[in-house]
C-alpha cells in the first residue's frame, strides 16, 4: 500500500473525472466532517448513551459528546503521524499536508458510533440475541445465505454505521454522504465481511479480524472503496482486506477517550473515590511536577490529569505508528495500537476497574437489561407487520403499525427476506434510547400517547 492512494479524496458515488465542487476554502476531508455533522444519524447521537444512562448527569457523555472527543483526540494524532510521514516521504510533499491525515481521521471518528442502535453496545447484543435466540430465529430457514444470517446473529453497528454513510443517508443517490474513499476506508476498523465459524478458525485472534465492518448488502462497495484506495486483499478468504493504516488512528483515539473519560465519569458520579482515579491517572502522566495541580480541587484535579494523560497518549501512539509505519502498510500490524505502547499496562488497569465499578454499576446493568425487551420487542412487533404488508395480508392491529413506519422503510419493500429484516433493523436500531423506551411503551400499551399510564 502507499500513501498517495490511501489518501485518496473522490468521493464515493462520484465519478472521478466529474468536475469538482464550487472552492471554499475547504479541503475534501474537512467537506466529509461537515457532511457527517449536519447528517441527521449524527445528531440523533446526542440522545443514545455512552455508559450512563442519560438523565444520570448533565455532565456524563452521551454518544455524540464521545463521538467529538474521540474526533479531537484523532485530528491531533493524525496531525502529528502526517507530520512525520511527510518528513520522512518528500516526495509526499507535493500533493499533501500533515493535515488531510489529521482531517481524514477526524472525520472517520466523527463517525465511528453513528451505527450504534439505542442503548449502547448491550443494544448490539439485543439486536443479535432477538434473531440468534428470540423470536427472530423463525427466519433462518427463509434466508439461505449463512453469511447473510451472521449479519443479523452477529449484528455489528460498525457495520451498520458503514450501510448509514454510505447508503441510508442521502438514500436517493448513490453514495450516501458521499464521502470520500479515504475517510471511508478509515472509518471500516473491520474490513471484512462475516465469516462462518469453519473460516473464523483459520483466521488469527488479533483485533483487526474480530468482528466484521459491513453487511453483505453493501460488501461490493466497500469492494470498490478497497480497490480505489489500494488495500491488500487477502486472497482466498471472501470479502476481507487489511486494515486502512489510518483505521489505526481511528480505534486508538476511541480506546484512549472511553478509557480515560469513562473513568472521569465514574469520578464525577462517586463510583470511584478521587484517591483511587488519581492513582490511576498518575502512570499515564510523566514528570515529577505537575504545575498548579496542589491548589485545584479534587474535580479539577481529576480534569487536568485526564487532559495531560490524553495529550501524552496521543505523541507516544503518534510516535508508534511512524515506528510500525512499515508493517502498516504492508498490512501486517494486527494489533490494537494502544495495546503495544508503553503505557499499555496502566490503561489495562483503568479498564480493569471500569469493568468492576463503572459498566457493572446497577442503573448500567439495568439499561442493558431494558435494552433486550425494548429492542427485542419492537423488531417483533415491527418485523412482522412489515412482512404482513408485502405478503398483503395485513391485521387491523398490524395495518396500525406499519403507519407508524417512516415511507422511507414501507415503501417498495423488498423481495428478499434479509433485505426486509435490515430495513427494519435500519428503523429500530436508528432510534434515539428516549424514543424507543416511549414507543416501546405506547406500542405495548403500559402508557398512552398523552403520557397518561394504564393501571
Amino acid at each position: 500500500m502507499n500513501w498517495k492512494e490511501l489518501l485518496n479524496d473522490n468521493r464515493l458515488g462520484v465519478s472521478a473525472a466529474s468536475p469538482g465542487s464550487a472552492v471554499d476554502g475547504r479541503s475534501q476531508f474537512q467537506k466529509d466532517f461537515d457532511r457527517i455533522v449536519f447528517s441527521p444519524a449524527f445528531r440523533r447521537l446526542q440522545d443514545k448513551t455512552q455508559v450512563f444512562p442519560l438523565p444520570e448527569s448533565d455532565f456524563v457523555h452521551t454518544r455524540l459528546t464521545h463521538s467529538l472527543e474521540v474526533s479531537v483526540v484523532g485530528r491531533s494524532l493524525g496531525n502529528l503521524v502526517g507530520e512525520k510521514i511527510i518528513g520522512r516521504h518528500g516526495i509526499l510533499k507535493s500533493d499533501f499536508t500533515k493535515f488531510y491525515f489529521g482531517e481524514v481521521v477526524a472525520a472517520a471518528c466523527l463517525a465511528h458510533d453513528i451505527g450504534n442502535p439505542p442503548f449502547g453496545h448491550s443494544g448490539e447484543n439485543a439486536i443479535a440475541e432477538y434473531f440468534k435466540t428470540g423470536s427472530g430465529k423463525e427466519f433462518k430457514n427463509n434466508i439461505n445465505d449463512e453469511k447473510k444470517w451472521l449479519d443479523l446473529i452477529k449484528y455489528e453497528g460498525n457495520a451498520q454505521g458503514f450501510r448509514i454513510i454510505t447508503t441510508l443517508q442521502n438514500p436517493d443517490v448513490d453514495g450516501g454522504l458521499r464521502l470520500t474513499l479515504a475517510t471511508l476506508a478509515a472509518f471500516t476498523k473491520y474490513p471484512k465481511e462475516s465469516f462462518t465459524a469453519s473460516e473464523l478458525n483459520k483466521l488469527t485472534k488479533k483485533t483487526a479480524y474480530k468482528k466484521f465492518g459491513f453487511f453483505q448488502a453493501e460488501k461490493n462497495i466497500f469492494k470498490e472503496i478497497a480497490k480505489a484506495v489500494g488495500l491488500k486483499s487477502f486472497e482466498n478468504s471472501g470479502y476481507w482486506w487489511c486494515r486502512h493504516p489510518l483505521s489505526v488512528l481511528v480505534e486508538a483515539a476511541d480506546d484512549i477517550c472511553y478509557g480515560v473519560m469513562d473513568l472521569e465519569d465514574g469520578f464525577r458520579l462517586g463510583l470511584i473515590s478521587f484517591n483511587e482515579t488519581e492513582e490511576l491517572l498518575m502512570p499515564l502522566v510523566t514528570g515529577d511536577e505537575l504545575e498548579g495541580y496542589k491548589g485545584r480541587d479534587e474535580k479539577e484535579k481529576i480534569g487536568y490529569l485526564r487532559a495531560k494523560a490524553i495529550s501524552e497518549l496521543v505523541n507516544e501512539l503518534a510516535d508508534k505508528f511512524v515506528d510500525e509505519e512499515e508493517k502498516l502498510l504492508e498490512g501486517k500490524f494486527e494489533d490494537e495500537m494502544i495495546s503495544v505502547i508503553e503505557k499499555a499496562d496502566a490503561l489495562k488497569e483503568i479498564n480493569k476497574i471500569s469493568i468492576q465499578k463503572i459498566y457493572r454499576y446497577k442503573s448500567v446493568v439495568e439499561r442493558e437489561v431494558a435494552g433486550y425487551e425494548v429492542l427485542g420487542g419492537l423488531l417483533d412487533t415491527f418485523i412482522h407487520a412489515y412482512n404482513e404488508a408485502y405478503e398483503g395480508n395485513l391485521s387491523r392491529k398490524n395495518r396500525a403499525v406499519v403507519n407508524l413506519m417512516p415511507k422511507r422503510i414501507t415503501n417498495d419493500p423488498p423481495d428478499d427476506i434479509y433485505l426486509r429484516l435490515l430495513r427494519v433493523i435500519d428503523f429500530v436500531s436508528g432510534m434515539t434510547d428516549s424514543f424507543a423506551v416511549s414507543l416501546f411503551r405506547k406500542i405495548k400499551g403500559i402508557s398512552l400517547p398523552g403520557g397518561r399510564f394504564t393501571e
